[in-house]
């Protein structure tokens, strides 16, 4: 531990820039090039002041906003002092340009990526930070960090209406929370605990093609269900069916919810046959019109497998989802885990715990959804003014702009190539012959402005396009 030298701080007193934020963004920069180590005292905020002829309350504005973010600590009686070193990470090496291949698009319109901007990069780093404080693992927890089941049942009943523990009961009495590496981890622990090769999964259709692999590759016989307007077309799901997956709160890719009706009919006809319903809630937090229908899972938690992730939520960095599910099936997936010792990881459940905890969690959330609905408020406008029609609800990050048939639908996509937009189809998430054709136009993953600009474009392809 050392005391750090005068400080080589210049400030530009004639930029628009506060002085307490250019202060903050020096001492921050030299943490970050080593210039300032972990356990370097810094000088008092008075001492700094008079160094550098500025009023005190700025050295105290910067300090406090290091303090925050983490940077710095102060501790009782001995001063404040640097709590990060990292010479030689990410952010202290040279960035080098980005350079795209030629004929790369710039603007993702994809569906499937959350908001990566609207991240507080400061929440952020606090909760890497706070997590690293926490004891290391001397075993595995094959139920999940009990903290982030915790945060999770918290979650879950805020944001979804959904009630259930966050502790594993033993006995197998009630319903628990289980840590997962994400929905496509989830779906294939579910085919190797509980499932057997050659069960029936019946699935939507266009539906999630992940998880049609995922039960395929498990040697699952997978058969595709038409939706309508009101979700998963019952009738035609098979009486044999094991399994049947579905997306009711946000159909992907189409965009919409299943009904009420539909609903209960979909729970009654699962105790009746058998049948265990795998409800996919991957955005289920993001709706702006109304209220949520209530979960599968709070109707009939007997029958329902409820799985959801924070990669659309927050990021796929920190590789986490959950499972909610009744006591035989956590029992199976634990047991499942013990013989082939695969747990998730632990990291990123306590950085979720750290967020949570915060209240960053719930800040972010409302954040999202205030955006995301701003987004796709600018799209419909633009589309509808142009008489373009739209489908899905007014929820998640993506909706649907319907197209006559396949081929145009790849001379849409194929033309917004060459305009640097990159566009994803209906086409590929049938398991056979398309039903439905358009463009399922994520709009989280782009900047706002860049999904402005993109717009009359967009709008001029889906108006004008003909296949050759």
């Amino acid at each position: 531990m050392s005391e750090s030298p005068a400080l080589p701080v210049r400030l530009n007193r004639g930029s628009t820039t506060p002085l307490a934020v250019q202060l903050a963004e020096e001492l921050r920069t030299f943490a970050a090039d080593g210039r300032l180590r972990s356990g370097d005292r810094l000088p008092s905020t008075r001492a700094l002041a008079t160094q550098l002829a500025v009023s005190r309350t700025v050295t105290a504005a910067a300090y406090e906003q290091l303090h925050a973010e983490g940077w710095i600590a102060g501790r009782h009686g001995s001063g404040t002092y640097v709590t990060t070193a990292p010479p030689g990470s990410p952010r202290a090496r040279p960035r080098r340009a980005r350079t795209a291949a030629p004929g790369a698009p710039a603007v993702d319109l994809r569906p499937g990526s959350p908001w990566i901007g609207g991240l507080d990069r400061s929440a952020w780093r606090r909760a890497w930070r706070g997590s690293a404080d926490v004891t290391p693992l001397q075993r595995h927890e094959r139920a999940g960090v009990p903290a982030y089941r915790a945060a999770v049942a918290e979650h879950l009943l805020r944001h979804r209406g959904l009630r259930v523990s966050g502790e594993y009961d033993e006995a197998g009495e009630g319903e628990s929370v289980l840590a997962t590496g994400g929905t496509t981890a989830a779906v294939a622990e579910l085919a190797a605990s509980v499932l057997r090769r050659g069960d029936l999964v019946a699935i939507e259709d266009p539906g999630y093609q992940r998880a049609v692999a995922t039960f395929r590759a498990a040697g699952m016989r997978v058969v595709p269900v038409p939706v309508d307007a009101d979700g998963l077309l019952l009738d035609a799901v098979p009486a044999s069916a094991r399994v049947v997956y579905c997306s009711p709160a946000h159909q992907y890719p189409l965009g919409r919810r299943m009904s009420a009706g539909r609903r209960v009919e979909l729970v009654e006809r699962a105790r009746r046959q058998g049948w265990l319903v795998v409800e996919d809630d991957y955005d289920g937090e993001l709706r702006y019109d109304v209220a949520p229908l209530p979960l599968l899972a709070a109707l009939a938690p007997d029958v329902v497998v409820h799985l959801g992730t924070t990669s659309k939520i927050l990021t796929p960095t920190l590789g986490t989802g959950w499972m909610v599910a009744p006591p035989p099936v956590v029992t199976a997936v634990l047991e499942h885990r013990d013989n082939t010792g695969t747990t998730p990881a632990a990291a990123g459940q306590l950085v979720l715990v750290e967020l949570a905890r915060n209240g960053d969690l719930g800040r972010h959330l409302r954040k999202l959804r205030r955006e995301l609905s701003e987004r796709r408020a600018l799209l419909v406008t633009a589309l509808t003014t142009a008489h373009v029609p739209v489908l899905g609800d007014d929820a998640g990050a993506h909706l649907v702009i319907p197209l006559p048939d396949t081929p145009t639908e790849r001379a849409v996509i194929d033309a917004a190539r060459t305009h640097h937009l990159v566009l994803d189809g209906l086409a590929r998430h049938h398991q056979g012959k398309p039903t439905w054709s358009g463009i399922a136009l994520g709009y989280a993953a782009c900047s706002r402005t860049q999904l402005t600009e993109a717009i009359p474009t967009l709008v001029d392809l889906v108006t004008t396009t003909r296949p050759s």
